[in-house]
């Protein structure tokens, strides 16, 4: 990609790398921005909707850029009730990200921490100066009026900061969401990027974001939390779920037989076999149609056994009485009394 570009020598507004290159803030908040950022001093107390509609954003688009400011600290807002009972709003929008304690020293005219740049009264106070907040650094040709040189690359950051993965980024954004359950748990992105670890583990655990974020803000202190970090620090490491037990594995299906022929009668059929019957020719049926030949073919043979048995021992175990008693008489067994009635 060919690259050329122009200084211009006056009517422009400086950006920093870390703004232009924002990933988190969307085309219509950064022109949005850049555009304050431009406007003479008479045309900054004008609310920041009627700038956005001169531009063109409106509607969901400009809440969208404006919750998009808010979420990363370029835009702070205070609203209040005057003494007549009117409601007023006060905006401050920065080029850099501010805390709440930075933004509120602005506002009232205190030096900023950090040696933030705040640009003139309405809505901010101060004086230029070097700034350190974002790791974006202005070298020297960044402080003359007029340069020709490209800005310089902001300092390179942690991988593990950044979150290039879905659960960081996650993590991330529920950490800069607190800010809107109470004002004390407002933190910054460094601020935030020092817990995502921890906020990825109850992600990890099967924890979703809302459940994570019901649990970080409940049950606050009536005046609010002194440090933001230490007390969700606190929260993250002492009230981390249990781990889930691990889900027991299925048994592996046992493996389904082949089948197989049966030689048993009748027309060719297959049939298969079960585990405990390996080697088995016949099916089901078959097998029972043999047991029962075979138990017939055991009860005749003990029948003709007993019956052979039995015409050994008693000669005339067969023989009606009236020829067995014929039999016995001719054998000289002596006379036999005729049974009654016979």
């Amino acid at each position: 990609m060919l690259w050329h570009a122009i200084a211009p020598s006056r009517g422009y507004t400086k950006a920093a790398n870390e703004l232009v290159r924002h990933q988190r803030l969307s085309s219509d908040a950064k022109i949005l921005l850049l555009y304050v950022q431009g406007l003479p001093a008479d045309r900054r107390g004008v609310a920041l909707s009627e700038h956005a509609r001169a531009l063109g954003i409106t509607g969901r688009a400009y809440q969208k850029a404006k919750k998009l400011l808010v979420m990363h600290g370029f835009l702070h807002e205070w609203r209040e009730q005057g003494g007549r009972g009117f409601w007023t709003t006060e905006q401050l929008l920065a080029n850099v990200t501010l805390h709440p304690e930075e933004a509120m020293a602005a506002r009232g005219g205190s030096p900023v921490p950090s040696a933030v740049s705040p640009s003139e009264r309405n809505p901010t106070v101060g004086q230029p100066g070097t700034r350190v907040v974002g790791g974006y650094t202005p070298v020297d040709e960044e402080r003359e009026k007029n340069s020709s040189h490209p800005p310089s690359e902001p300092e390179p950051q942690d991988a593990a900061s950044a979150g290039p993965a879905p659960e960081a980024a996650e993590a991330e954004r529920v950490l800069l969401s607190l800010r809107h359950a109470h004002r004390s748990l407002h933190l910054g992105v460094a601020e935030a990027r020092k817990l995502v670890k921890l906020a990825v583990t109850w992600l990890r655990r099967g924890v979703t974001a809302d459940d994570m974020r019901r649990v970080l803000v409940s049950d606050l202190p009536v005046g609010g939390v002194r440090s933001a970090v230490g007390f969700l620090r606190h929260r993250l490491v002492h009230k981390l779920p249990e781990e889930p037990a691990p889900v027991p594995q299925p048994e592996p299906a046992a493996p389904v037989a082949p089948l197989v022929a049966c030689v048993g009668p009748g027309d060719e059929h297959l049939f298969r076999p079960v585990p405990d019957e390996d080697g088995e020719t016949r099916c089901g049926p078959c097998r029972r149609e043999a047991a029962w030949a075979a138990w017939e073919e055991a009860r005749s043979a003990q029948f003709a056994s007993e019956t052979e048995a039995q015409a050994h021992d008693d000669p005339y175990a067969h023989t009606p009485w009236r020829e067995k008693f014929a039999a016995v008489q001719g054998a000289g067994a002596g006379p036999v009394m005729e049974a009654p009635g016979r």
